[in-house]
């Protein structure tokens, strides 16, 4: 099968984070990735340019773990507050998305939060606690509780 290498210019759910050299099959990368944006063809050029952007990153990254780290604590102390119109029995009309739980906990921390960066782990389509995944930095997690609320 025909394969081609290519470098992401943002997240892909399952394939890797922006600046990864990654290689998908032709038609992937042909009718989805390269269409949208969210990559752009290998070179021999742009891998320099590449591994000249990961050393900044990291450098960076090293300053930026201590603010991950008080964030996710921030993070699981809170609750964050989601309302939604809700029918008999709790039912919502419609369902919880991450960029919801995304505006929530932003104005529960006062951080900005993008919905890129929630990850639902259920369908949420009634009313109660739940817990979603946010991803702080490329390797911290923090578990985010929000509570979905009805109104009428």
């Amino acid at each position: 099968m025909a394969t081609r290498k290519l470098i992401l210019s943002q997240e892909v759910d399952g394939l890797g984070a922006a600046g990864d050299v990654v290689e998908v099959k032709a038609g992937y990368a042909r009718n989805l990735l390269l269409p949208r944006g969210w990559a752009t063809p290998w070179s021999q050029g742009a891998q320099k340019q590449i591994d000249s952007l990961r050393r900044a990153r990291q450098a960076r990254q090293l300053a930026d773990h201590d603010e991950a780290i008080a964030l996710k604590g921030t993070i699981e102390s809170t609750t964050a507050r989601v309302e939604m119109k809700a029918g008999k029995g709790g039912r919502l009309f419609g369902a919880v998305t991450p960029a919801l739980v995304a505006e929530a906990l932003s104005k529960a921390t006062g951080h900005t939060f993008d919905r890129r960066q929630v990850a639902l782990g259920q369908h949420v389509k009634s009313t109660g606690s739940y817990t979603a995944t946010v991803r702080v930095h490329d390797e911290i997690t923090a578990n985010a509780k929000f509570d979905v609320i009805g109104k009428a």
